[in-house]
């Protein structure tokens, strides 16, 4: 009987560390989806990680995000009526656009998981994660699209997330008011950026628009989330310096 119950007491504490690797915050689960072994991260008691723990998670989700291909939880968005072959040209600009696009999806990845780390507030860390859900599946739509069009992602996506990653980790360092401020600036002026590109892909790109537009919904859902956490509004100068920074992404991930 002493060994039956040492097993059940081992198939418990397996059991938590499967409950703790299902909020990690990876590339392929999202809150309230179906989680190891049945469990969602939605529903469960949230478990208790050491800060050794969510460093080991953080850097396993940098590595999914640049290393892996990405699996969404959502399926990609379709157009109505598929569009008409791409010319050489148009696939070129259409890939261009994506990979910014991608480069922007990475970007968020690491921002999201900086804030997530550095916050002390539980729920404000599960509003970070599920943003980081739904912005892995912008990852995996805008990297299979990619594909389809025969474009390859950023050189530099490496660079990117570092970048990021420090940002979100200063912005919290900040407070969590001001956190969720630079969150709805940067999901703000992503939300307009993405409106660019919808005018700017090639007309019979149904399919990359299709995307685009389904991100564009999911960034302003994003932004009124953090309003309404409480969210504060960044000064002028700041969210210049970030606008100014996002060009320069923007416009080297458009040709490395």
């Amino acid at each position: 009987m002493d060994v039956l119950h040492q097993r059940h007491l081992g198939l418990e504490s397996l059991g938590e560390q499967k409950k703790a690797l299902c909020c990690l915050g990876t590339t392929s689960i999202s809150p309230g989806a179906s989680g190891v072994d049945g469990y969602s991260c939605g529903d469960m008691n949230p478990v208790r990680l050491s800060p050794g723990d969510r460093l080991l998670a953080v850097a396993d989700h940098a590595l999914r995000a640049l290393t892996s291909t990405p699996q969404g939880v959502r399926p990609k968005p379709v157009p109505a009526r598929p569009g008409p072959p791409l010319d050489d040209s148009d696939r070129r600009l259409a890939g261009a656009l994506m990979r910014v696009n991608h480069v922007g999806e990475v970007c968020a990845q690491a921002l999201y998981s900086a804030q997530a780390l550095a916050t002390t507030d539980p729920a404000l860390r599960r509003q970070f994660e599920r943003a980081a859900s739904e912005e892995t599946d912008h990852l995996a739509w805008t990297a299979d699209r990619l594909s389809e069009l025969g474009a390859r992602r950023s050189l530099l996506n490496p660079l990117w997330y570092a970048g990021a990653f420090g940002i979100g980790l200063l912005a919290a360092r900040a407070g969590d008011a001001r956190s969720l401020g630079f969150l709805i600036e940067t999901e703000r002026q992503v939300e307009r950026h993405l409106e660019g590109h919808l005018e700017r892909l090639p007309p019979g790109d149904q399919e990359s628009r299709a995307i685009v537009a389904q991100m564009r919904d999911d960034e302003a859902g994003h932004a009124m989330a953090a309003e309404q956490a409480g969210g504060t509004r960044l000064p002028a100068p700041l969210r210049w310096a970030m606008k100014a920074a996002a060009k320069v992404m923007t416009t080297t991930a458009h040709y490395v």
